[in-house]
């Protein structure tokens, strides 16, 4: 899929209005459902799209929209590390990422995203891949970063 980046504006943009509105006075994990939902029926190159929560010795699957997934992961792969570093991270092609923990073999990419409350502390690691090499960039990172602000620290503008 050739996406542009003002088309990947455009759909975020879109997104970003239906969480801001849908978000409101809703619990952690309903904004959580919601932020999957609207993402995963917006984004065409979006095969699967979750949430994973921090505990002591792993991070465990919350809300998702796409084929199952892992239900425990280690605190490796992408999302491990971007719970360690509490930084996103974008990988183009899987196979390539140094313990990479595959759920299924149809993700090609992913872009993993650390979700903070008002004060810094993590609150969960959201993750989303695509069936596609290479088709997140930073484009995705700033939207992204601007949806889980706007629903989860309630900076609520576009």
């Amino acid at each position: 899929m050739n996406i542009k980046k003002n088309e990947k504006t455009k759909l975020y943009e879109a997104s970003l209005r239906e969480i801001i509105e849908k978000t409101t006075s809703k619990t952690m994990t309903e904004k959580m459902v919601i932020i999957c939902q609207s993402l995963k029926r917006i984004i065409p190159y979006y095969y699967w799209v979750g949430f994973y929560l921090p505990r002591n010795e792993y991070l465990e699957l919350g809300p998702s929209n796409g084929p199952p997934a892992c239900f425990q992961i280690p605190y490796s792969g992408v999302c491990g590390k971007v719970a360690k570093t509490v930084k996103p991270i974008i990988v183009p092609d899987v196979n390539k990422f140094p313990g990479h923990i595959s759920c299924d073999p149809r993700s090609k990419s992913e872009i993993a995203m650390p979700v903070l409350d008002s004060s810094g502390k993590l609150l969960a690691v959201f993750d989303v891949d695509s069936e596609e090499i290479g088709i997140f960039d930073e484009t995705d990172e700033k939207w992204l970063h601007k949806i889980l602000d706007a629903a989860f620290i309630e900076k609520r503008q576009i």
